[in-house]
C-alpha cells in the first residue's frame, strides 16, 4: 500500500479512538490544542519515536491527514482611517485562501454604528443607494448618501456620512464652530420616502451640540428669555424654553446605533471623553458643558424627561440624546443591531473558526466594542477566535481569550502599514493561516 494511504488509514484509526476523549469540539478544529494532540498521538504512533520521515512524502502525507477543511467566519470592523470593514475582509480573506484553500470563508463586515455603518448594514438588508443634497458639519454644501430598503419601507443613514469628522479637514474648524443640521435632509428624505423604520448609525461625528442643529432644521426654535432665538448651540447656556415646531418629522421606528453608552454629561459624558478628539481644548470643556447641562435642563423642564442621564445620550457629542429629545428616536447598542439584521448567531454556529480584526485591539476593546463582544460569544459554544490587528496594546490576560492575535506592526512598520494596508493585512492572514495550517509540535 502507498506510504500515503497507509498513514492515511493508520492515524484515521488512531484518532477515532484519540478524538472522544479530547475536550469537545465542534465540526471542524475547536481549538489548537485537541488538534495538536491528536497529532503528536498518531505521529508517535506512526513513526518510531514520534518523528517525521524525512521523506517528502511522507511529510506530505502526514500534513495532509490534518489540513482540514474549515468553515471560517471572517467578521473584520473597520480599520479606521485607513481601511473599510468590507476591505479589511477582503484583504484577510484574500491572505488566508493562499494558504487554505480548501476552506470555505463567510465574509461578514461588522458595524456598531460609527464609519461604514450604512455600507454594512445596507448590504445586510440589501437596500439600494439614494443620493441627497444637504450641508456638512461646517456648513459646506455636500453630496451624501443614504440607503432605502423598499419592500420593508426601511431607511439607512450614516451620520458619518454627512457630519463626519473624516469629512472635514484636519483642524480646520473648531467644534463650536460645527452643528448636526445638515443631518436634518436625510431624515426629511427617510420620511417623504415613506419609511416606516429608519436606523441611523451616530458614530464618527465632528460635532459637539447636543442635536441642536438638528432640532433647529427640523423646525424647534430654541428661546432665551425676551423669547429671541438662539442660533448657536455655544449660546444655549442662556436657553429659557423651547418651542415645537408645528409639523414634526415623523417616522414609525426610529432606531439609533450607538457605540458608547456615556451619559450626555460629566467626567464621562460627550464633551470630556469625545470632545479631545475632535479638537475641544481643555480650556473649552466648562463653556461646552454649561451650554449641554442648560439644554438638558430645559428638555427636562418643558418635556419632563430627564434624557441626560441615558446610556448612549453623550455619543456623537450628545446627538444620542437630540435625537431622543426632537425625533422621539430610541437608543439601541449598534452593535445589537448588527446582530439581528446579520443572523450572527446562526452564522456564529456554523463556524469552526472565527477571524476578528480592526485597527487597534486594546483594553476599551473588551468594553462593549464590536470585537469584544465576538470573541465573548465565541467562548461558549468554544469556536476559536483568530484576531488581526494594526496594532495590540492589550494585557496578556486580554489576548489569551484569542487562539492567536497578530498585528500589523509584527510585519512592518506603522508608517508603512498605515500606508499600504491592505497588503499588509493580506500578509499577515496568509501568516497566520500558515500557523493555523501547520500548528508547531514538540
Amino acid at each position: 500500500m502507498p506510504l500515503k494511504a497507509s498513514l492515511k488509514k493508520v492515524a484515521s484509526a488512531i484518532l477515532a479512538d484519540v478524538e472522544p476523549r479530547l475536550p469537545a469540539r465542534r465540526t471542524g478544529v475547536a481549538t489548537r490544542k485537541p488538534q495538536v494532540e491528536s497529532e503528536r498521538f498518531a505521529r508517535r504512533a506512526v513513526f518510531p519515536g514520534g518523528k517525521m520521515p524525512p521523506s517528502t512524502a511522507g511529510k506530505d502525507a502526514f500534513r495532509h491527514i490534518f489540513s482540514q477543511a474549515l468553515k471560517v467566519l471572517v467578521i473584520p470592523d473597520k480599520f479606521k482611517g485607513t481601511l473599510t470593514a468590507q476591505a479589511a475582509a477582503r484583504a484577510i480573506a484574500k491572505g488566508w485562501k493562499k494558504i487554505r484553500p480548501q476552506d470555505t470563508l463567510d465574509l461578514l463586515p461588522m458595524t456598531d454604528g460609527g464609519d461604514g455603518f450604512g455600507e454594512v448594514m445596507g448590504e445586510l438588508l440589501r437596500a439600494k443607494n439614494r443620493r441627497l443634497k444637504t450641508t456638512d458639519a461646517a456648513h459646506r454644501s455636500c453630496i451624501a448618501c443614504w440607503w432605502w430598503e423598499p419592500e420593508t419601507k426601511t431607511a439607512i443613514i450614516e451620520s458619518a456620512k454627512i457630519i463626519g469628522l473624516a469629512m472635514l479637514p484636519r483642524g480646520r474648524f473648531h467644534p463650536f464652530r460645527l452643528d448636526t443640521s445638515g443631518l436634518a435632509a436625510a431624515l426629511r428624505a427617510a420620511e417623504a420616502a415613506g419609511a416606516k423604520h429608519c436606523v441611523i448609525g451616530i458614530g464618527g461625528s465632528a460635532t459637539n451640540d447636543g442635536g441642536f442643529g438638528l432640532a433647529r432644521a427640523l423646525g424647534w426654535k430654541f428661546l432665551d428669555r425676551k423669547s429671541n432665538p438662539i442660533e448657536r448651540w455655544t449660546e444655549l447656556h442662556r436657553l429659557h424654553r423651547i418651542q415645537a415646531p408645528a409639523s414634526r418629522v415623523h417616522v414609525n421606528d426610529l432606531s439609533v446605533a450607538v457605540d458608547v453608552q456615556n451619559p450626555l454629561l460629566g467626567s464621562r459624558g460627550a464633551t470630556r471623553v469625545y470632545g479631545p478628539q475632535k479638537g475641544l481644548r481643555p480650556e473649552d470643556f466648562a463653556p461646552a458643558e454649561k451650554c449641554l447641562r442648560r439644554l438638558a435642563a430645559v428638555v427636562k423642564k418643558d418635556f419632563g424627561r430627564d434624557l441626560a442621564r441615558m446610556p448612549g445620550a453623550g455619543a456623537a457629542g450628545g446627538l444620542g440624546f437630540g435625537l431622543l429629545a426632537f425625533a422621539g428616536a430610541k437608543l439601541v447598542p449598534g452593535f445589537n443591531l448588527f446582530v439581528r439584521h446579520a443572523k450572527l448567531e446562526r452564522r456564529l454556529n456554523s463556524a469552526d473558526l472565527v477571524i476578528v480584526g480592526e485597527g487597534a485591539i486594546d483594553p476599551s476593546t473588551f468594553m462593549g466594542k464590536g470585537v469584544g463582544e465576538i470573541i465573548a460569544r465565541c467562548r461558549q459554544p468554544k469556536i476559536p477566535c483568530i484576531a488581526l490587528a494594526g496594532v495590540i496594546n492589550a494585557p496578556s490576560r486580554q489576548r489569551r481569550q484569542f487562539a492567536s492575535s497578530h498585528a500589523l506592526v509584527e510585519l512592518t512598520s506603522q508608517k508603512e502599514a498605515m500606508k499600504n494596508p491592505a497588503y499588509h493585512l493580506e500578509r499577515l492572514a496568509s501568516q497566520t493561516a500558515e500557523e493555523w495550517r501547520i500548528p508547531t509540535l514538540e
